[in-house]
């Protein structure tokens, strides 16, 4: 395991690392040590244009037109 040293950190960050981490009951060290793991190795969340644009064509838009049933309430029109 290696070591990280992180300077000048602003004191407004520090209480409330130590806050997060009293919540989590463990140490500040602790707890920066998982803040980051999650915030490094964790699968980035990707975005709606993302999800979208790897949507495969999987038809025509006809394909999907909905089909009125038989006595059902015109809602939209």
């Amino acid at each position: 395991m290696s070591s990280l040293i992180v300077r000048s950190v602003d004191e407004s960050i520090i209480k409330a690392l130590k806050s997060r981490a009293a919540r989590h009951g463990r140490s500040a060290e602790a707890e920066h040590r998982a803040l980051l793991a999650d915030a490094l190795l964790q699968p980035r969340r990707r975005s709606l244009a993302e999800v979208l644009a790897a949507m495969p064509e999987v038809g025509e838009d006809a394909d999907f037109a909905r089909v009125p049933e038989h006595g059902a309430a015109r809602v939209f029109d």
